[in-house]
């Protein structure tokens, strides 16, 4: 009888313990989910916390395509084959950058085939994360994706069929891809495309980067974060030199609208940090990589630009995804000591870190 009464007291205590309210983090928490000796490019979340992250064409490994599986460990995905070496074959990733889940546990990966000495033709590829099937491609032509392209962030909208995607090449430009009719259609010459005369300075250093014919210069880069609201109504983008951000409705893709039609629609939907990433929240707030202050600025639905993270170990955080919850995951990987931005030696030191931030609003895992 006096050990009956134990249990019923010790199970007592737990359910007490379980109904009490669980003790969020503090807004602006930092957590170091890995640190690799591989550099992340872009990084994206399922909804059970599996994490994948691209792997930057600029710093290559020993793959393009990774499943995080600890603290220093990763494997190729979906297998070997897809990452044997750029440009063996049609069905290998060559240069993948940006990568999305949506909510149908598809992971987007945009694949720009660039900064190879033979570049490839980029192309768009989902995999079904239960499986690691193939299921879905797009291989995309020179008239929607030119030889200067660099076909390198997306927002995904998986219960239309739409996927946007960020090219930061010479024509900056949205590409918009319909899944359903298998059809892509190419928006570019817009000023808000392009980047602004503003340097790009880290660690205290403006940085360069290479013209077309490889001269260094000030570096300019025009779109790059892009993002969509929850309800996938609204477009949002900006370049990465520049503090414009910017929002046009998506019914006009949809409705095949003019480029004359979407370039009157675009709309300033605040200002942001010299950023190479963005997440939008289920609630309407924004938040960038901070490149120059090495952190995360949140954008408030009420257009207040506020720093949410300041942390010397955030050194080039490169792409923010939401994961579980409040926790937006964020890729960094020292890519301003890269040569193409510096045209010296490569001064990056592992680890490469693949950090979460909480921001204390209602995520979107994936997105």
């Amino acid at each position: 009888m006096r050990n009956f009464i134990a249990a019923i007291a010790s199970s007592l205590a737990l359910a007490g313990c379980a109904s009490q309210p669980h003790t969020a983090p503090a807004v602006g928490q930092v957590e170091i989910v890995a640190e690799l000796d591989i550099t992340p490019g872009n990084v994206t979340v399922s909804k059970d916390g599996r994490i994948f992250a691209s792997v930057h064409g600029m710093r290559r490994g020993a793959m393009q395509l990774m499943e995080v599986t600890g603290k220093n460990s990763y494997k190729p995905y979906p297998d070997a084959s897809w990452n044997a070496k750029p440009g063996s074959g049609p069905n290998v990733l060559n240069t993948p950058h940006g990568v999305l889940i949506d909510g149908k546990d598809r992971l987007w990966v945009i694949d720009h085939g660039n900064w190879l000495d033979k570049p490839q033709p980029p192309k768009l590829v989902a995999f079904d994360i239960a499986t690691g099937k193939l299921a879905y491609r797009f291989d995309f032509d020179q008239t929607v994706a030119p030889r200067t392209q660099i076909l390198q962030d997306l927002a995904v909208d998986g219960e239309r069929g739409l996927v946007y995607i960020a090219d930061c090449g010479d024509d900056p430009a949205i590409v918009v891809l319909d899944i359903n009719t298998n059809k892509a259609r190419r928006f570019s010459k817009h000023p808000s495309l392009a980047s602004e005369n503003v340097d790009l300075v880290v660690e205290g250093q403006p940085l360069l980067f290479p013209d077309v014919n490889g001269k260094m210069g000030p570096a300019r880069v025009g779109i790059n974060p892009i993002t969509l609201s929850a309800d996938g109504e609204t477009l949002f983008y900006g370049p990465m030199n520049g503090i414009g951000w910017y929002a046009l409705p998506t019914r006009l893709f949809r409705e095949g609208a003019s480029d004359a039609a979407i370039a009157a629609a675009i709309t300033k939907a605040g200002v942001k940090p010299i950023s190479d990433g963005a997440a939008t929240d289920a609630e309407g707030n924004h938040f960038f990589t901070n490149l120059p202050d090495n952190g995360i600025d949140m954008l408030t639905k009420d257009g207040q630009l506020r720093p949410l993270v300041r942390d010397p170990r955030f050194l080039w955080p490169d792409n923010a995804h939401f994961g579980q919850g409040s926790w937006l995951y964020v890729a960094v990987n020292q890519l301003h000591r890269n040569p193409i931005f510096s045209g010296a030696e490569d001064k990056g030191t592992p680890p490469y870190l693949i950090a979460r931030v909480w921001t204390g609003t209602r995520g979107q895992p994936g997105r």
